[in-house]
């Protein structure tokens, strides 16, 4: 199993789920280019996490967890480098969200329907392993959600399978259900669910909730 978790983003998403690979184990360290956040990046894990740039974050995970706002994500990734993330699992955070406000609590996204952010990653770095997840419950139910007893439904997608694998092992730790929804471009269909989930938060100022997919 791989162990060693890179995290790049220090944002809300990034210290939560550094925190909870912290809890399950892992050895994680999360990454910022700013190097005045560092002591408050080991406050925020109580020191259980290293701090590094997002380089030197990307050498140490075999497994890296993008955590930054959309806008920014593959101006982070060209920085790091496409040969320090060869070959490796990226678990996609992120959400294409416009700089623009909500209409009627929808979000606006800068991609189409047709194309999602992860494809849009994916073409340009040919040679890493993404992989959808997180992207559509809020921070606070991330790790260890608790809906009464009942786990919901984390979406993923991706085109290695391997490295959809190595994701289901984590999400499975995190104590959520999952559904694999195949290939990259079901993050067409993935990213969105981000905006339904903030519209009653948006709306109604109702933030506690998550999606459930029912089999029969």
């Amino acid at each position: 199993m791989k162990n060693k978790i890179g995290i790049i983003g220090s944002g809300i998403v990034g210290v939560t789920l550094a925190n909870g690979f912290i809890q399950h184990g892992y050895e994680v360290m999360i990454g910022t280019n700013n190097s005045s956040k560092h002591e408050e990046l080991k406050t925020k894990t109580n020191n259980k996490a290293a701090v590094g740039s997002f380089a030197e974050v990307a050498q140490f995970g075999e497994i890296i967890v993008l955590a930054v706002k959309g806008a920014a994500a593959l101006e982070s990734l060209q920085k790091i480098g496409i040969e320090n993330l060869q070959n490796k699992t990226v678990i996609d955070t992120t959400n294409p969200i416009a700089a623009l406000p909500p209409v009627n609590g929808v979000l606006q996204f800068t991609t189409s329907l047709n194309e999602s952010m992860m494809e849009q990653l994916q073409a340009a770095m040919p040679h890493t392993n993404f992989v959808k997840a997180f992207n559509s419950v809020g921070s606070a139910f991330m790790v260890n959600p608790d809906f009464g007893g009942e786990k919901p439904t984390m979406f993923i997608c991706g085109n290695n399978e391997l490295a959809k694998d190595e994701v289901k092992i984590i999400l499975q730790k995190f104590g959520w259900d999952i559904a694999d929804m195949g290939k990259a471009e079901a993050a067409r269909a993935i990213e969105p669910l981000c905006m339904l989930w903030c519209i009653p938060g948006m709306l109604h100022n109702q933030w506690s909730h998550a999606f459930k997919l029912l089999r029969k």
